[in-house]
């Protein structure tokens, strides 16, 4: 498990998307809360935020 996160160039090698589609929607994720970023030199790496999913999840559970 990679405890740093992912950076945009896995994510769009992995779903066959352009850089600037995947960046677009790690905005919004990111807007979201549901995803932390992390600058590390000249990459920003980009994790899921655990806890909130949970949260979000729980409030689905609930109102769903």
């Amino acid at each position: 498990m990679n405890t740093i996160g992912v950076c945009v160039s896995q994510i769009t090698d992995k779903l066959k998307m352009t850089q600037s589609t995947a960046s677009q929607y790690l905005a919004i994720l990111l807007r979201a809360g549901l995803i932390k970023a992390e600058r590390i030199g000249k990459y920003t790496y980009y994790k899921r935020d655990e806890e909130a999913i949970g949260k979000l999840a729980d409030f689905l559970k609930t109102e769903i």
